[in-house]
């Protein structure tokens, strides 16, 4: 209980900085860019280098890792079914898969899994297939749909090699998984740099509330809506149907799997529509309602299966 409070707490002040920077026009018109680009370019494939190129890789095959992506698919897929046949088009629906099944693994899930389940390492599977699996294709997903012109065959090949984020996080997987050693001179920058992702997405995603309608209407309420029950209920309940039912997973390694997949949609999502101008208004409302509703739904989780 303490885990999800001081998780969401801390979240919540950083998003109310950003907010009041907003209102008050200290980093000017371009602030909300400047950090998303930030962000983007520079601080989150050094976050993710630095988290990836020393994380134990054998937890790539663990069966927590395979409810994990079995449950992200599904929902993910539910979707982009709903928006294949509501002709929500390829980058609006791309966003929205990800707002139904990325989730916020990294500033809230590592809190969370200290104080809940006692352990940081167990959010680690569902950290690295994020970022060594869905996030690489997503965006490329994103490049290929949000180009100005047919791109030769090569430069779509080519296409998650010039991606910022998929670099960061394939070089640290490459590193990682090498076992080589990268010494103090050259680590610590990196690492410096790769500290100020968090807060530069959270900042930005406050200055972006500033003027913003409350959530839940205009045209994207329908696609935020689904996001939000698929992130908060759906996602959840996939994970515990499949741990349970089919991998037989009891006691603390259901709780495991069942709170990482009720943990709300990931901040960074909001960068990435901001980066490619998709779907930025329902990025923005799927996080923040999926952030509130998440807050009852692991207090019930923990209760009910701690």
């Amino acid at each position: 209980m303490q885990g999800v409070l001081s998780g969401f707490l801390v979240i919540a002040v950083v998003i109310g900085v950003g907010y009041v920077i907003g209102r008050r026009g200290h980093l000017g018109a371009q602030g909300h860019e400047v950090l998303t680009k930030l962000a983007f370019h520079v601080a989150s494939p050094a976050l993710l280098f630095t988290t990836l190129a020393r994380a134990d890789l054998s937890v790539v095959f663990s069966s927590r890792l395979l409810v994990t992506a079995l449950s992200t698919a599904a929902v993910a897929g539910v979707f982009v079914a709903v928006g294949v046949v509501r002709g929500w088009g390829v980058g609006r629906t791309t966003i929205g898969a990800l707002c139904s099944s990325y989730v916020n693994s990294g500033n809230l899930g590592i809190p969370i899994a200290v104080y809940v389940l006692g352990d940081a390492s167990l959010v680690a599977p569902v950290l690295l297939f994020q970022l060594v699996g869905v996030a690489p294709v997503a965006l490329t997903v994103l490049d290929l749909s949000t180009a100005g012109e047919k791109q030769p065959l090569w430069r779509r090949i080519l296409t998650p090699l010039r991606n910022p984020i998929a670099v960061g996080s394939l070089a640290g997987v490459a590193v990682s998984a090498a076992g080589i050693g990268i010494p103090g001179p050259v680590w610590d920058p990196v690492a410096l740099i790769g500290n100020m992702a968090v807060p530069a997405v959270l900042l930005a995603f406050g200055i972006s509330l500033r003027g913003s309608a409350l959530p839940l209407r205009g045209g994207d309420r329908g696609a935020v809506l689904l996001a939000v029950a698929l992130k908060a209920v759906g996602q959840p309940l996939a994970a515990w149907a499949l741990a349970a039912g089919v991998f037989g997973l009891r006691g603390a390694h259901l709780l495991d799997v069942v709170v990482t997949s009720a943990l709300p949609a990931a901040q960074n999502l909001f960068t990435y529509a901001s980066r490619y101008r998709v779907g930025e208004k329902l990025a923005r409302e799927a996080i923040l309602v999926s952030t509130v509703l998440s807050v009852p739904v692991l207090v019930v989780v923990a209760a009910l299966l701690g």
